[in-house]
């Protein structure tokens, strides 16, 4: 992480720390993998590395938006406050659903399928741009009230999350998917080094 920014609130320092770990993580995951074992999939149906960063890399842009949306609404409603922030339960439970590693699978939104067309250099470029535009965002929300501010969701329209909550998802969801490339990973070095499959 390249910003030397650092914001006060000690729950949104918590999210930059986590967000630093994930993005080491990321480093080491597709350190020495050429574009195509990047794109390598074990089967039609299953992602790959790339994919995995690509669907992080998507999904990433929409909580974006939203996040940023609310932050210029809440800064002009006078949305401030001051931790420590409770959050609500349900949406407490959710950012734990999404964690590492997956304590249920789910089947990804149609809006949040990885976007074709895209390089597996494209995308691992996109992904760490993603990452030190959300490390921006984190000292952007210095000052305001992270359980009050909501975000809106792109998908279901009914189910908001507070500011707070929405960055700890999107923690736990980079956490889930770079946890899910790691295993794809360790399946290609497996089948590399079978015999049976090097012909």
């Amino acid at each position: 992480m390249n910003s030397s920014e650092t914001p006060n609130e000690p729950e949104l320092r918590s999210y930059l720390d986590q967000l630093t770990a994930i993005e080491h993580d990321a480093r080491r995951l597709i350190d020495g993998l050429t574009g195509v074992q990047l794109a390598w999939r074990e089967t039609l149906s299953t992602w790959s590395v790339a994919d995995c960063l690509n669907h992080l890399l998507v999904t990433g842009g929409h909580s974006l938006t939203s996040i940023r949306r609310a932050l210029v609404d809440a800064r002009a409603r006078g949305g401030l406050g001051k931790g420590p922030f409770r959050h609500g339960i349900l949406g407490n439970w959710f950012v734990r659903l999404m964690d590492a590693p997956p304590p249920m699978k789910f089947k990804a939104p149609k809006a949040y399928l990885p976007a074709p067309d895209l390089s597996a250099s494209q995308i691992v470029d996109g992904f760490f741009v993603l990452q030190q535009d959300f490390a921006r965002a984190l000292v952007e929300a210095d000052g305001i009230d992270l359980s009050r501010v909501k975000v809106d969701n792109p998908v279901t329209r009914w189910f908001r999350l507070s500011l707070g909550q929405e960055f700890a998802l999107t923690m736990a969801h980079e956490r889930r998917h770079v946890w899910q490339a790691w295993r794809v990973r360790e399946r290609l070095s497996t089948i590399a080094s079978d015999p049976a499959h090097t012909n």
